[in-house]
């Protein structure tokens, strides 16, 4: 049964003229992965964070590579997850051009495999690794694979052609980095969008849950409540598959 709120969203997204969405980890833990901070489940109750920043990997990659194997593997895991109904939703609202781009805060893929075309991945992705001395590109598959058999920390084969030490990294964002210019052309997708609807995000992680300010108008869709509810025009706490499902299909009766 449609909700109330779903019939509303779906008129927000008739009537605006330019839709953003940007995604957090509460939309795909109905894909099995876990989000970051849900107190007992989150990632960051089973690593520790700190130990995982650009810092540590520039001052000191063996040990960065030994503290942080265990999560790099668990991170090459959730390669195997699937999309869910929100991914499939998301996709589906872009073929039909009520939705021109996804941001996404995961590294999962999952808009990707799903079929979205036009996402921002603001904070990297599990498909690529480069070397930080001659920038050359490999696969995150590759860098795992070096770990994994003992190479500590893994190196650029390129550059040990050369007689070089280049070591590797994974294409993504960590604790301490800068964000890549991908984030740039995601805040100009904002400022130009008439309406942003965030999908399980707490919006507590800088400086993506800035991303509102810059638009005119913003809906939250997450299970929990946030500290943006009260300058939302909606704020529904709805599992993001189900909201959006919902969504789609109020959205499909007029198509």
């Amino acid at each position: 049964m449609l909700t109330g709120k779903a019939k509303l969203i779906a008129r927000h997204l008739r009537s605006s003229k330019k839709t953003v969405v940007l995604t957090g980890a509460g939309i795909s833990t109905e894909s099995g992965i876990p989000d970051f901070r849900s107190p007992g489940s989150g990632i960051w109750t089973k690593f520790d964070p700190y130990l995982m920043t650009g810092e540590a990997l520039y001052t000191d990659p063996k040990n960065f590579y030994e503290n942080g194997l265990k999560f790099l593997e668990f991170l090459y895991s959730i390669k195997n997850a699937e999309p869910n109904k929100a991914h499939l939703a998301l996709a589906e609202l872009e073929r039909l051009e009520l939705v021109s781009a996804v941001i996404t805060q995961n590294i999962d893929g999952l808009h990707r495999k799903a079929g979205s075309k036009n996402i921002f991945e603001i904070h990297g992705n599990l498909e690529e690794a480069y070397c930080m001395r001659c920038k050359s590109k490999t696969t995150f598959d590759e860098l795992v694979k070096k770990l994994s058999g003992g190479q500590i920390p893994p190196l650029c084969d390129l550059c040990s052609q050369r007689g070089r030490k280049g070591i590797l990294r994974p294409n993504l964002v960590l604790f301490g980095d800068i964000l890549p210019s991908s984030f740039k052309s995601a805040t100009r997708e904002v400022k130009t969008s008439s309406l942003l609807i965030v999908v399980g995000s707490s919006l507590e992680v800088y400086p993506a849950n800035r991303l509102p300010a810059n638009c005119r108008s913003f809906i939250i869709i997450n299970r929990e409540e946030t500290g943006y509810d009260s300058h939302a025009e909606i704020a529904w706490h709805e599992n993001a598959g189900k909201a959006l499902e919902q969504i789609l299909k109020e959205l499909l009766k007029v198509q």
